[in-house]
């Protein structure tokens, strides 16, 4: 006996409700991600346990920095949100832009204010901590014979260190350009306030052996495997990750910054609740932390997490009391207040 239009449609409702709100649609979450070997170990420490646990499915979209900046940035202004979470520089997150754009976490993170094996700013309003890394001086080891590249001057110095360099061309030009003032002598105590014009006289030097200017954390790998330059400024989980790959990849922490990474909640985001689930399982769980920086090199934003990770894990971690390898920790106020100005001289020096 055939049913009616109307009569299908009640069926269905019927079937729905009995079988549950999330067996018509599955309960998701979208995270903006850097992709590549990031969103990996992210995806195989933190998402998809996560998801095992919950139901809840992780949906990730790859991006640079800047364009999730960008987007998140125009999502809010429209009113159209379609992400939850997404990637900020620690940098970046400290801006007071960033929360014209951001969800404020303070109340979100009186809840872990009393946990002691975490990081004091491992939540704060601008978002979630997830690790903090190096962008560093990496090296192939099979290039050089005798001594290898250590310092900033030292990747300046084509004659004594020959092959291709690359450096990072993505709308954050500090960190090159302290590299080149570091090269050119200055101490990392006086590196800031940045001499703008003197570092890029002092890029200008180093031009003619860039082979690439980067512009994402895996186009930084890629010159790396098919020997397009031998030196260059990197993030250390991405040198890490080439490492992992079976490449003869080396890195030295007495040239490199120390920088982080947030995971921000977009204003409005479609599936807060989800999403803010998805922050809490990741400071509750000092084992998917440590499964991240195994894999990445970086330090996890719980103690308990760096006791989880190994030996040389934990060697290849940045550290701030090593007098000898301690990273420069970049000034982030000034970093912002002057970042127009400083990606104005940039693009137009890099467009010369």
């Amino acid at each position: 006996m055939s049913q009616t239009f109307q009569e299908i449609i009640a069926t269905t409702a019927v079937c729905l409700v009995a079988l549950g709100p999330s067996a018509a649609v599955a309960e998701q979450i979208v995270v903006a991600t850097t992709g590549g070997a990031y969103e990996k170990a992210l995806r195989e420490a933190w998402f998809d346990p996560f998801t095992a646990k919950t139901g809840i499915e992780v949906v990730t979209v790859a991006a640079t920095n800047a364009e999730m900046r960008a987007k998140a940035a125009a999502m809010v202004k429209t009113g159209n949100v379609s992400w939850d979470l997404y990637l900020q520089g620690e940098i970046q997150a400290a801006s007071e832009q960033h929360l014209l754009y951001a969800e404020n976490l303070s109340a979100f993170c009186k809840e872990f204010s009393t946990h002691v094996d975490l990081d004091a700013d491992a939540c704060n309003a601008a978002g979630v901590r997830l690790l903090s890394n190096s962008t560093l001086l990496a090296y192939r080891s099979d290039a050089f014979a005798a001594a290898a590249p250590r310092t900033w001057a030292d990747a300046w110095d084509v004659q004594k260190f020959p092959g291709g360099r690359s450096f990072p061309d993505f709308n954050d030009p500090w960190r090159v350009m302290a590299a080149a003032l570091l090269a050119d002598g200055v101490s990392p105590e006086k590196l800031f306030p940045l001499d703008i014009e003197r570092a890029l006289a002092k890029l200008e030097q180093i031009r003619p052996a860039v082979a690439l200017w980067w512009k994402t954390g895996d186009q930084s790998m890629q010159g790396f495997r098919n020997g397009e330059y031998v030196v260059g400024q990197i993030w250390l989980t991405r040198a890490k990750a080439l490492k992992s790959e079976g490449l003869p990849i080396a890195w030295s922490h007495a040239a490199s910054f120390l920088v982080g990474d947030r995971i921000a909640l977009i204003k409005n985001a479609p599936h807060r609740e989800n999403a803010l689930k998805l922050a809490e399982y990741w400071l509750n769980t000092p084992a998917a932390q440590a499964k991240v920086c195994e894999a990445l090199s970086c330090k996890p934003p719980s103690g308990e997490a760096v006791k989880l990770m190994s030996p040389e894990a934990r060697a290849d971690m940045p550290s701030t009391t090593d007098p000898q390898s301690s990273p420069v920790i970049p000034d982030a106020k000034w970093i912002n207040d002057n970042a127009a100005l400083l990606l104005e001289r940039w693009n137009a020096w890099i467009q010369q």
